[in-house]
């Protein structure tokens, strides 16, 4: 009992110390009186805009597409070293390539039937997994 009751006043006396202003604990605080007052926005004298015309789209304002994008991704970026490396090395592509994927000529493996019986097949361990080949 008189042991936790030490323990018990030595927290709340390390916890209290921390209140405390002086000693080892005292910080450097920015003081809050001495900050000072910006100036006012004022509008430049030759702020001259012309007004739009009737109908005529706002030269600033995108698509609302090109708004996302930018606001996602922040518009074009430079290419890294590295980066530009491998596209080097990669070579130029047909710019027709995905056209010619669908073409009668290209050869192509139907993989639907082995997905569908991967996807069908019953939820487990394997441990009871059987294969059959076919003859």
């Amino acid at each position: 009992m008189r042991k936790s009751i030490i323990g018990i006043s030595l927290v709340s006396l390390i916890a209290l110390s921390a209140c405390g202003s002086g000693g080892f604990l005292n910080r450097d605080r920015p003081d809050e009186f001495a900050v000072s007052r910006q100036a006012p926005l004022v509008i430049p004298p030759d702020f001259a805009l012309t007004p739009p015309r009737p109908g005529e789209p706002r030269p600033q304002v995108a698509s609302s597409q090109q708004q996302t994008l930018e606001a996602m991704f922040g518009g074009p970026q430079a290419r890294s070293v590295t980066e530009s490396a491998i596209v080097g090395q990669a070579g130029n592509s047909d710019a027709g390539i995905r056209s010619s994927v669908g073409d009668a000529g290209t050869f192509t493996v139907n993989k639907g039937g082995v997905t569908r019986d991967i996807i069908a097949a019953p939820e487990g361990d394997g441990q009871n997994a059987q294969a059959a080949t076919p003859e």
